[in-house]
């Protein structure tokens, strides 16, 4: 997540969107490192967890349902 966190970070600073997309396992890091890196505006959309052993049609429907996460996190 750390990484990904930082090219959202990257993608902001060159003026283009980006959203974090993660699991809501780690949705208490991502809070505390959004604003550890002095970004607490960061938008990022959490995957319910765990993924991993999901089915391809579950993983299409979560899919759906972040991109909506996604493009309200940028949109706010």
């Amino acid at each position: 997540m750390s990484c990904g966190l930082r090219d959202v970070i990257e993608f902001e600073a060159l003026g283009k969107p980006g959203v974090l997309i993660a699991s809501d396992a780690f949705a208490q890091a991502a809070a505390n490192q959004v604003e550890l890196l002095g970004q607490p505006k960061l938008a990022y959309a959490l995957a319910p967890h765990p993924i991993q052993d999901r089915t391809d049609d579950e993983l299409r429907a979560m899919a759906g349902a972040l991109v909506d996460q996604a493009l309200g996190a940028i949109s706010r």
